[in-house]
């Protein structure tokens, strides 16, 4: 199975190769559109910021490639974000492929901080992803901005209010949460993402 890493101007790319690296998988990291295009499986990775990088892609074609793949695809933090239609963090149209927004975390009292950092819990699991978890499991998250629970919610958490967790439409797939940095969960969500 060949399996790509979207490489663009985002951070953690290398910590997602070494969680594939983990259960015994060697990702390509490219930004090559044809070796994109042929793998099996693609990761689109991402810390940074929603404006800057979608110029970036937009720049490159990267935006049109993205929304016209036919394989697997799983966006993580960032990469959700930009998988959705708009992005309140520099008021940025995003790839549009979860028709959604991204909104701000907008603190009600003093001891919720921004951003949510830390480890929570994901409920509500829904999806081949979530393949032989239990009810609720717990997972690594660091974002100041959040997607609504919406029709395409396949795990929800509470933090200040209920958000989406993750994401599923057609053959793409996106988690809010980092897998490669939760333990165990995220090292089964990776292996059943490469399943489904």
């Amino acid at each position: 199975m060949r399996v790509a890493i979207v490489k663009y101007n985002a951070g953690n790319i290398y910590s997602v190769d070494y969680a594939l690296k983990r259960i015994g998988v060697e990702a390509v990291i490219t930004d090559n559109h044809e070796e994109l295009q042929a793998a099996d499986r693609i990761i689109f990775p991402g810390v940074g910021e929603a404006r800057t990088t979608m110029n970036h892609l937009n720049q490159s074609g990267m935006d049109k490639l993205i929304k016209d793949l036919k394989q697997p695809v799983l966006g993580i933090c960032l990469g959700m974000q930009l998988m959705c239609n708009y992005s309140e963090e520099g008021q940025v149209d995003c790839l549009g492929i979860f028709d959604v927004p991204v909104k701000r975390f907008v603190p009600n009292k003093h001891e919720e901080k921004v951003p949510h950092m830390g480890w929570n819990t994901i409920d509500d699991l829904k999806s081949g992803l979530f393949q032989g978890f239990s009810k609720s499991e717990f997972v690594y998250f660091v974002h100041s901005f959040y997607v609504p629970v919406c029709e395409f919610t396949i795990a929800t958490t509470d933090y200040i209010h209920p958000f989406s967790a993750a994401l599923h439409k057609d053959n793409f797939y996106a988690t809010q949460f980092h897998p490669e940095k939760s333990g165990e969960a995220g090292t089964r969500i990776l292996e059943n993402f490469l399943n489904v």
